[in-house]
């Protein structure tokens, strides 16, 4: 049986025309209809492909929509420049806010302490990192080492050149926040070049409650216990969201395809977890999971999180502090004829990360995981395209995630605790 489920999903037409589909339905972005006709393409293809409709699970979240954002230099010649304001940030005065403006580079904690009596009341520019790699550091912690220096502004540049601005989520609440914007590479060398000038912010935003959904799915084993399959369907504005997880979702529906003959002969069952505003600090699977009763908790053996799996021939699995899952994966990947590396601590950057910290264990499957040259360099800004996934580095992909599933699925005991 695995050889053939493995096969399937590796030759399967379907997967590419999938991955092009949840492409064609745009960026994704929450609350937007991008995201509404992705939901809908992925509870018709789930239920097409397995004969079983997925459950719709409400999902309430703190709404954000975002306006018209710019940047400028009081004394420039250029004019606005532009830039996308960060997911959740909250708006500015409606003339701008007007600051000085601090260059901290990386925006390492050292670089915020060693200008600590500059940082109050100015804007603070950092720099996009790349965002798989074992010495990362998030921008969601440069922007609250901004707040807590008493920064009135944050700005985070792309540091690829060409390559447009960086997007992503601020990290803002309705509680704490200041004005967050992504910029490309060349608006902050316009910003930084010459004297020292203050700058005008712009943003307009608007916050406000609503309701967006998971889809789940049950194909049920012999047992109570189950494998939780998982991938988001959100993504930003500023391109196709191909990479960043059109790439998942496409691996989620082809492995569920191939296992829903089979999920009854197996020792647990597959649940299928399409979870959204991944990108808003990974709320769905957060509402999800806490959701769930304890009873229901201990009943997951695994979460399989496939979250941008292409975009490098190079796969990774971050296995959240669990040795016992770290060695499983590495030695059903080898028995596959898979290479599989491994990154052992909690990351959060994806929704493993809320069955982890439940103390299930999970494990994410990444693409280029400290290769900052790979096409994922271009995640979270315009480069995020479909003509960046090869076919080929896909399709092993997702029939990597298909053998780790069905091993997972089909084994007489799995402890992975």
């Amino acid at each position: 049986m695995s050889g053939d489920i493995i096969d399937e999903v590796s030759r399967s037409d379907e997967l590419m025309r999938d991955f092009n589909a949840i492409c064609d339905t745009g960026g994704r972005f929450a609350g937007t209809g991008s995201e509404q006709r992705a939901q809908d393409y992925l509870a018709s293809r789930l239920e097409e492909l397995t004969g079983t409709p997925a459950q719709v699970s409400p999902v309430a979240y703190t709404g954000w929509s975002r306006g018209p954002a710019a940047i400028e230099r009081k004394d420039g010649p250029d004019g606005a420049l532009p830039c996308v304001s960060l997911v959740r940030s909250p708006p500015t005065p409606g003339d701008g806010l007007v600051a000085d403006l601090i260059d901290l580079g990386r925006g390492t904690e050292a670089d915020f302490q060693a200008r600590a009596d500059e940082v109050p009341g100015s804007i603070v520019l950092v720099r996009h990192e790349y965002m798989f790699a074992t010495d990362t550091i998030h921008r969601r912690r440069k922007y609250q080492w901004a707040m807590d220096h008493g920064a009135a502004g944050f700005l985070i540049a792309n540091p690829v050149p060409d390559a447009g601005p960086v997007t992503g989520s601020s990290g803002a609440t309705p509680e704490r926040g200041i004005p967050a914007a992504g910029i490309s590479a060349e608006v902050a060398d316009r910003l930084t070049g010459g004297e020292p000038s203050p700058v005008r912010l712009v943003i307009e935003a608007d916050l406000a409650p609503r309701q967006t959904a998971n889809l789940v799915l049950d194909l049920p084993g012999k047992t109570p216990e189950w494998v939780v399959l998982s991938a988001h369907i959100d993504g930003h504005h500023l391109a196709e969201s191909a990479m960043d997880n059109a790439t998942g979702l496409a691996a989620t529906l082809a492995i569920a395809a191939a296992m829903a003959p089979h999920a009854h002969e197996c020792a647990r069952g597959l649940r299928v977890a399409l979870f959204t505003v991944e990108e808003w600090a990974l709320t769905g699977s957060q509402v999800y999971v806490d959701g769930l009763g304890e009873k229901e908790r201990a009943a997951i053996a695994l979460n399989l999180n496939l979250d941008t799996i292409a975009g490098s021939p190079n796969l990774t699995a971050l296995t959240s502090a669990f040795p016992k899952l770290e060695a499983w994966l590495t030695a059903r990947a080898e028995a596959h004829g898979f290479a599989l590396g491994t990154h052992g601590p909690v990351m959060a950057n994806s929704d493993h990360y809320n069955f982890a910290r439940h103390g299930i264990p999970a494990t994410r499957l990444v693409a280029g995981f400290n290769e900052p040259q790979s096409e994922i360099r271009h995640v979270l800004t315009p480069g995020d395209t479909r003509d960046r996934v090869n076919a080929d580095h896909l399709r092993r992909a997702t029939a990597l995630a298909a053998a780790l599933t069905l091993d997972a699925c089909r084994a007489e005991t799995l402890n992975l605790r």
